[in-house]
């Protein structure tokens, strides 16, 4: 498969990782009934390792390494945070605020991901 192919499989895992935490995020905010059913909790997590997928295979096919590009590091560091954010947001947060404040928190963060990935580089505004 070609580079372009997996770019844009990834890109398409993407939007749709993040429409899903979004959607999520609004579900957990109304306490709607929808955030519990079983697709829910099983779809997230396959397009989420689809994407993750779509990443290793681009970063190899490419042979980028996140050592030798500090923007690739740097977006892998922001993943993990923007994971852990993610578990509060939607089931490990004691309070509505805390739910609500780390979905917020989230979303800057992958905000900031996508960035580093258009620009290629840690500090993103620089380089935009």
């Amino acid at each position: 498969m070609s580079a372009l192919v997996i770019k844009t499989l990834h890109i398409t895992f993407v939007a749709m990782s993040y429409s899903l935490f979004f959607l999520r995020g609004i579900w957990m905010l109304r306490a709607s009934p929808l955030l519990h059913q079983r697709w829910a909790k099983i779809v997230p997590h396959v397009v989420d390792t689809a994407l993750l997928a779509s990443a290793v295979t681009l970063a190899i096919q490419l042979s980028i390494s996140p050592f030798d590009a500090p923007w690739l590091l740097v977006k892998i560091i922001a993943l993990l945070i923007y994971i852990l954010l993610g578990t509060f947001a939607i089931k490990r947060g004691k309070t509505l605020k805390i739910r609500l404040l780390a979905w917020l928190a989230a979303q800057l963060v992958f905000i900031y991901i996508v960035l580093v990935a258009i620009a290629h580089n840690p500090l993103p505004w620089q380089a935009l």
